[in-house]
């Protein structure tokens, strides 16, 4: 009976993929959703991007942040401090600034190369894989 369980049951692969601002861990992906723990070094950013049809919700479990956000006419920063969360809509553009080394849990719609990024400090541009 162990045999079969192991090969029914599996734990997930876990991926760590550097990044110029951190470093994300994709902690599950499937074809439902994709959960992922962002870290982003303190005066660091990610581009200022949106998604055409990933819907995301980041939760910080570490540090402090600046979400700039803009959708339509309208544009705000909040600050996102541990134990608060947002809901990234489709469409919405936003960037995130870690004002403290910040770790994040972002699930989101499995769409993870949807990214259309309008401004990088680090060169990249255009549509990528994050």
């Amino acid at each position: 009976m162990s045999g079969e369980a192991a090969t029914t049951f599996a734990k997930n692969s876990v991926k760590t993929v550097p990044k110029p601002w951190g470093y994300e861990i994709i902690w599950s992906h499937t074809e439902r959703y994709v959960g992922k723990v962002l870290h982003v070094n303190r005066g660091e950013s990610l581009s200022l991007q949106y998604h055409e049809m990933k819907d995301e919700t980041l939760y910080v479990i570490a540090g402090k942040v600046m979400l700039e956000l803009e959708r339509g006419e309208e544009r705000s920063s909040i600050t996102l401090g541990v134990g608060e969360a947002f809901h990234v809509t489709p469409m919405t553009i936003h960037r995130i600034e870690a004002i403290e080394d910040t770790d994040i849990v972002e699930v989101s719609t499995p769409e993870i190369h949807d990214v259309v990024r309008l401004e990088d400090r680090y060169g990249r541009a255009g549509t990528t894989e994050a």
